[in-house]
């Protein structure tokens, strides 16, 4: 057993918590939480409220009290799923748990990768801190434990239907709990057992319904959406920056961008983009040289916005579920209730990736349109073909971007095509006692690999567009090009990384290199927004 003082000691000696930590149990976590655990040196912290403590261990002892006096509860002294009919003998109640995180060892998959896995502990921590769930305080501080020294469970990705919760995936974490299976820890994979040891934490032995409390949620599916949320919310600020660049290097219509006209038509989400690539694009008010732009770039607002907007009620439905008991059955140990439901079932999670994945999908598809419209001379006013750099005899040997084009279809068509919705896709399972799933886990791995090749095609663009900028302003007949200081500093950003393509030569590394710098939020896009 832990000493209570275990994770506030881990707050001045871990090396991953020198710089603040995320309070469990104060209150409501956001989004930002979660990431700022998962993607920098942020530990957590259990609350000292002593009402924190109070309800988390009265929860605990009512259980203790019930069991003691004969009472039944599922998933404590009964089978689980379609075995809640079979009683379990008071003296198997204690290895009930352990078979439970044992026989859900079978997931597949790609491993979840550290930022992944430490999303999945927060999640997973602080709905267990929600007071629901009758685990020991004990508990709560071995799960801090793991993500204070980022001790990583190993998670296979694949496995869970999203109802029962996140089971398969999940037991990977119980797992590492009680030291059984392989973790990650100082980038190797070892032996649970032994790299508890090393820190000196003691396996835990999990009490009659604690195995159930952490496998049965939706930890996983809401670690992921958490992280996907912030990769969408990002990309859609970099497609209004590089639509501003676009339009400067086709010589497109600022007032296309209007406020005057977005007034007209109140999407908060779109008008917040049009007057992003309106700000964007001051001092370019020149001659327009086509009435009406071309779609991908008139109407990018139109299809930005959408992803700006859905993001604020993906963030309500993700940060509900964040801060939500999601277990079953619930133990309310004041009242003394136990609370049998289904508070596993991922429906909301689910529902908000499948709508992002394709907001996103569309994101890609609206680039891919800009960046066909900026290589190919006969849409691009006056730019070479390909936007080569190359002069003279020659340009008849060098190509530019044309492969990088065929690469954005590639990428684009891929994500397009995954943005089928898992959710529909319920399957019955489990004797038919788990007949309506709600497939969330699968959502959010198909969002998180549509916003994978959305942001390869950012990257494509990003060289293309600072590209075909940067040839507008060196053409003999152009007028100066003013662009605000944030749009410069951009482009003398993206400079710095990738080199303007006069000669052919391979782009792949210089694309992996915008890839890493997108995903990592390296530019500051529209603080005030």
């Amino acid at each position: 057993m832990q000493s209570s003082s275990l994770v506030n000691k881990l707050q001045y000696t871990n090396e991953y918590t020198n710089v603040n930590s995320v309070e469990i149990g104060a209150g409501r976590l956001s989004i930002e939480d979660v990431i700022s655990v998962s993607r920098s040196n942020k530990g957590v912290l259990l609350s000292q409220a002593p009402e924190f403590a109070r309800r988390i261990k009265s929860g605990a002892a009512f259980l203790e009290r019930l069991l003691a006096d004969n009472g039944v509860v599922y998933g404590v002294n009964t089978g689980y799923g379609d075995s809640c009919t079979v009683t379990v003998p008071p003296h198997l109640v204690a290895d009930l748990p352990l078979h439970l995180t044992r026989y859900h060892g079978c997931g597949l998959g790609a491993y979840l990768d550290d930022e992944e896995t430490l999303a999945v502990l927060v999640c997973r921590i602080n709905s267990l801190a929600q007071g629901y769930s009758g685990v020991r305080w004990e508990l709560l501080e071995q799960l801090a434990a793991l993500v204070n020294y980022r001790i990583l469970p190993n998670i296979p990705s694949e496995g869970s239907v999203g109802a029962s919760g996140d089971l398969t995936p999940l037991s990977y974490v119980a797992a590492a709990l009680i030291g059984e299976r392989e973790v990650r820890y100082e980038g190797t994979l070892s032996p649970a057992a032994s790299v508890l040891a090393t820190v000196g934490l003691t396996p835990l032995k999990l009490a009659p319904k604690e195995g159930l409390a952490i496998m049965n949620g939706t930890a996983v599916m809401t670690g992921l959406a958490c992280l996907a949320w912030r990769r969408a919310d990002y990309l859609s600020k970099l497609c209004c920056r590089l639509t501003a660049l676009a339009s400067v290097a086709v010589r497109g219509n600022r007032g296309h961008f209007d406020p005057r006209l977005f007034a007209a038509k109140p999407h908060a989400g779109q008008n917040e983009a049009a007057a992003w690539i309106h700000d964007d694009l001051r001092g370019n008010d020149d001659e327009v040289i086509r009435l009406q732009d071309r779609y991908s770039i008139r109407c990018a607002p139109h299809v930005i916005g959408v992803t700006r907007d859905a993001l604020t009620w993906m963030r309500r439905d993700i940060e509900n579920e964040l801060n939500s008991a999601n277990d079953n059955p619930l133990i309310d140990g004041d009242a003394e209730l136990v609370l049998h439901g289904g508070h596993f079932y991922g429906g909301h999670i689910a529902f908000a990736m499948d709508s992002l994945k394709t907001a996103v999908a569309n994101l890609a598809d609206l680039m891919d349109r800009q960046l066909a419209l900026l290589v190919d001379s006969k849409y691009n006013h006056g730019l070479p073909q390909n936007l080569s750099g190359s002069c003279g005899e020659r340009a008849s040997i060098n190509h530019g971007f044309k492969a990088v084009q065929i690469g954005v279809s590639a990428w684009t068509a891929e994500a397009l095509k995954l943005t089928m919705p898992a959710s529909v896709f319920s399957r019955s399972t489990e004797c038919h006692n788990q007949d309506k799933v709600s497939m969330g886990t699968i959502a959010a791995r198909d969002c998180l690999r549509v916003l994978e090749l959305t942001e390869q095609v950012a990257a494509a663009m990003i060289m293309t567009t600072v590209q075909g900028v940067t040839l507008r302003q060196n053409l003999a007949d152009a007028n100066p090009t003013s662009l605000p200081a944030a749009v410069t500093d951009f482009m003398k950003n993206v400079a710095e990384h990738t080199a303007f393509l006069d000669e052919d030569r391979p782009l792949d590394t210089e694309l992996r290199t915008m890839i890493n710098l997108i995903r990592n939020g390296h530019w500051e896009l529209y603080p005030h927004g």
